[in-house]
């Protein structure tokens, strides 16, 4: 017989609202990661609730200390703020599930009190023996065997030396919820069976520590991966023990978010792809704002024509339940566009500063950057900011104005005309007319116009290809006559006539 969702389950809204992000410290932190610490902030900033950060880091074999410093770091770089939990702390520390044993020890007492979980000595060769000789199939698991076994047979087991593991009596019905984003979901009476929540020696399974936090925490509701969702069902049976055993009163809402794809196929995008490397993404250019527009956008829409936000309109507009459950796929070449629209709306100071750390990793600059550096970087930012999508382009594009040696690019010498030494020749004459207090990107583009345009008769791009090579060594620079100012008028000339003394 079907049921109907518990109704226990929690209606909190508004500023009740309590959203976790519970990551395992393994590995780097990656982008599909980073969009569910992102969802769970973005809702509970819009209702006015509290995010809790918490650490599930008992899987000692695979969790690692740099591996905690790396997330924290992750969720600082991308302003991702929480009102309770690691770092911070708050009224249900620790939270770091690795400090919480005690804890566990004890909501486990308090299961095996109210009888909601059983001792269970069955072996994983015993379990596969009696569904043989019962005629079961093996991959149907545990048979629910220890569900009757008298004090006399446990007793018997412990003389053996056995340690029980606990299993939680699941109950004989089917487990009905109402996901925030793929609505009504049923799991029908018997799909599972009694699942162990602490192994023999008193380790305790996520399938345990969990719900637990969750409900000690007051966590309202669970947002999280659809590839979680399978675990629900476990959950709300374990929710059910909890709420009989008086260690929480409500059952949370869940919602799964839509797996993030690839860029081809149908797989989910694998934490070894460099795209789903945050790390990797920062290191490539992108600022925090353009990476969280993007990743919001992996399942939600501000609206149907517009990709380009403020994080203060997504807090603003997003509402878990508008999430869409259709698997969503990561795009590099949109995700970098997006955030070339990001550094645009950024306030002039502001990218300068942001670029520094690319100049500096890059050895363009030191560190810090002398002040005539930095009033080098001050002055040359605008001239890139409207041109690059990622700030890890700006040192390739900026590098010249540093340097006093132009090393100039094998495509950029092949690209020059037959006549560059011509216009080369032509331009410094042009240029030494140009009175120094005046060497301006106005006068100097009337000055280059009037002899290679007019007096040579060449069109711009045949005109100032070799001139923008002989300053930045590239085919692609920022503004010319705009760099021109800022190398001054002798710096400008001396270059010129270094490439015409390369191309003879």
């Amino acid at each position: 017989m079907s049921s109907a969702p518990d109704p226990r389950t929690t209606t909190a809204s508004g500023t009740d609202v309590r959203v976790r992000f519970c990551p395992s410290p393994t590995g780097l932190p990656h982008v599909g990661m980073v969009r569910t610490a992102l969802y769970n902030w973005g809702y509970a900033r819009h209702t006015g609730g509290k995010l809790i950060f918490r650490v599930e880091d008992t899987d000692a074999a695979r969790d690692s200390e740099e591996s905690y410093r790396q997330l924290v770091d992750a969720l600082t770089w991308l302003e991702i703020d929480w009102d309770e939990g690691v770092e911070k702390g708050g009224p249900h520390a620790p939270y770091r599930q690795s400090q919480r044993g005690d804890i566990y020890a004890d909501v486990l007492q308090q299961l095996i009190a109210s009888g909601a979980v059983y001792e269970s000595y069955s072996t994983a060769e015993e379990i596969d023996a009696r569904n043989e000789a019962n005629g079961r199939a093996k991959q149907l698991g545990y048979d629910n065997h220890d569900r009757t076994l008298t004090d006399e047979q446990k007793a018997a087991f412990r003389a053996e030396g056995r340690e029980p593991a606990w299993r939680l009596r699941v109950p004989d019905e089917d487990l009905t919820y109402v996901d925030l984003i793929r609505g009504e979901v049923t799991f029908p009476a018997g799909s599972f069976p009694d699942f162990v929540v602490v192994r023999a020696g008193g380790q305790p399974l996520y399938t345990f520590t969990n719900p637990v936090d969750d409900a000690l925490m007051g966590i309202t509701h669970v947002i999280r991966g659809e590839d979680l969702m399978p675990s629900t069902a476990r959950q709300l049976a374990l929710y059910g023990a909890l709420i009989d055993a008086g260690v929480t009163t409500f059952v949370p809402r869940f919602g799964h978010m839509p797996l993030v794809l690839g860029e081809t196929g149908n797989k989910k995008l694998s934490k070894r792809d460099p795209k789903a490397d945050l790390f990797l993404q920062r290191e490539k250019g992108f600022i925090h704002e353009g990476l969280l527009n993007y990743l919001a956008l992996l399942g939600w829409s501000l609206s149907h024509d517009r990709d380009v936000f403020s994080l203060e309109e997504f807090i603003a507009a997003f509402d878990i339940a508008d999430v869409n459950p259709n698997p969503a796929r990561f795009d590099q070449k949109k995700a970098e566009s997006i955030n070339g629209d990001h550094i645009r709306m950024l306030d002039a100071a502001d990218f300068a500063a942001r670029i520094v750390p690319y100049l500096v990793a890059e050895g363009v600059v030191s560190d810090p950057p002398s002040a005539a550096q930095q009033q080098m970087i001050t002055a040359a930012a605008p001239l890139v900011q409207e041109r690059v999508q990622l700030l890890g382009e700006v040192p390739a594009l900026l590098g010249f104005l540093f340097t006093d040696e132009v090393a100039y690019q094998d495509d950029a010498l092949s690209s020059l005309p037959a006549n560059a030494g011509e216009v080369l020749v032509a331009s410094v004459g042009a240029l030494e007319l140009v009175p120094e207090q005046s060497f301006t990107a106005a006068a100097v583009q009337e000055a280059l116009a009037g002899a290679l345009i007019e007096g040579l008769g060449l069109k711009p791009r045949v005109a100032y290809g070799p001139l923008r090579v002989a300053l930045s060594g590239r085919r692609i620079s920022p503004p010319l006559f705009e760099s021109m100012e800022l190398l001054g008028k002798a710096e400008t000339i001396r270059r010129l006539g270094a490439l015409v003394q390369r191309v003879g």
